[in-house]
Parts: structure tokens; C-alpha cells; sequence
């Protein structure tokens, strides 16, 4: 009888822990059981992932902080979300869900190419660049003269500054914050010339040109003499 007792709990917590078990492999298999996704590393140079150097092939997950040194370059391909591709001098924490891409810039530049159904934040110290998830985008964040420029090629795109929202034209750039100077930064940077489009800048040197021409030529009229009569030629002594 005793026997019997036995193997029959044998058998219930066998049963017991089968069910357990399948229940378990279940939980984790399910979307829910897998906190972050992750992204392939493609680097070219000195790059780290959270302090820690980073070589192509690395696996990248959400919140990481990627660093590229001078003269090297990092790409995360994020699979059906799109990438994310960073410049020389770039820091960067780097999150990413289903349909999402956020990244904080702190310094550098970088590349965001997203595809349809998938919006993307970049933000900076002066606002944040958001490209819509209607439609596929590409555009470029740039803090390294200190601002913040944000470049379309493709997408619809803002960048947002305090109360302010500019959609920012494929082809096109928009800007917020004070630039400083830098060795790399090539913007005009002294008063009132750092708003001049291309035109306005061509128009004020061709301006400048014509007014350094009148100046040569009234210095060169003041130089002709006129004395009057006949010129007096005279000929070397033989």
C-alpha cells in the first residue's frame, strides 16, 4: 500500500514539473520575455560600446553608448528598423524598440536612415531633430560647431527648439543654438554674417569687388598729367 503511495507522487511531481518546465520555455520564448533588441557593429578604427573597445560584428544592445575616435567611423544596421551611423569624434547613447529609434548626441556627427513605419528622435543639447514614421528618412545631426544643424535627404523631418518647430526640406538644413568656433567648424561666425545665405554672401563680395575696382581706377586718373601743348621729346646725346 505504502508503495503504491509513493508511486503515485512520484508520478504527480514528475507530471508536475513537466508542466513547469513547458510553461517556463513558453514564458521566455514569448516577446515579452525579451527586454531589449539589438544591433550589429560595423566599426572602422578605435570604437567602444560602453567604455569598452568594440571591433565589426559586435553585438549592440539598446541604451549603449557608442564613442568613435579621430579618424574612425561606426555603423549600427538595426535589421527591419533601419541604421544608424556615427562620425568621427561621435558620442552617442543609442536606444531602439519595435518601430522606434532614440538616440542623445553629445558630441560629433551622425547619420539616421530609417524605414517606413519607424520614427527616429535625435536629441541635443538645443532640441531634437524627429523624423515621422509615414514614410522612410534620412537625415544627418551635427553638434560639432557647438549648435546644432540637422540635414534632410529624404523624409519628413523637424527639428524642434524649445517652442519652435521647423520642418526641414529634403536638400535642406536648419539650425538651433549658438555655434562656436573650432578647427573644424567653417561657418561664418562674425556678427551679422551668420545668417547670410549663399546669394546674400555672393551679392556682398561682388559688391566689395566693384567698390575695390572704383578705387583703383580714381587712383589711377589722379596719375595721368596733362600739361598742356606739345610734348618736348628729347633725344640722347650722339
Amino acid at each position: 500500500m505504502t508503495s503504491r503511495t509513493w508511486s503515485r507522487n512520484s508520478i504527480a511531481l514528475a507530471v508536475a514539473i513537466a508542466v513547469l518546465s513547458v510553461y517556463s520555455m513558453v514564458a521566455l520564448a514569448s516577446p515579452g520575455a525579451q527586454t531589449k533588441m539589438s544591433g550589429e557593429l560595423s566599426a572602422s578604427g578605435q570604437v567602444t560600446v560602453n567604455g569598452q573597445a568594440a571591433i565589426s560584428g559586435a553585438t549592440v544592445f539598446s541604451d549603449s553608448t557608442i564613442t568613435t575616435a579621430a579618424n574612425s567611423t561606426a555603423t549600427v544596421s538595426l535589421g527591419k528598423l533601419g541604421r544608424v551611423e556615427l562620425m568621427p569624434n561621435t558620442s552617442v547613447r543609442l536606444s531602439f524598440s519595435a518601430g522606434n529609434i532614440s538616440a542623445t548626441l553629445d558630441a560629433g556627427r551622425l547619420q539616421v536612415n530609417t524605414l517606413a513605419g519607424v520614427s527616429a528622435i535625435v536629441t541635443t543639447k538645443d532640441g531634437a531633430a524627429v523624423a515621422d514614421a509615414a514614410q522612410a528618412a534620412n537625415f544627418m545631426v551635427d553638434v560639432e560647431c557647438g549648435d546644432t544643424r540637422v540635414n534632410s535627404q529624404g523624409g519628413a523631418v523637424e527639428l524642434r527648439a524649445g517652442s519652435k518647430t521647423v520642418a526641414v526640406a529634403a536638400g535642406s538644413t536648419e539650425t538651433a543654438g549658438t555655434p562656436q568656433p573650432g578647427t573644424r567648424c567653417t561657418r561664418l561666425a562674425a556678427p551679422g554674417m551668420a545668417g547670410l545665405s549663399g546669394g546674400a554672401l555672393a551679392a556682398l563680395l561682388l559688391a566689395a569687388g566693384g567698390a575695390v575696382a572704383a578705387a583703383i581706377i580714381a587712383s589711377t586718373s589722379d596719375n595721368d598729367f596733362n600739361f598742356g601743348g606739345n610734348p618736348v621729346v628729347i633725344s640722347p646725346s650722339r
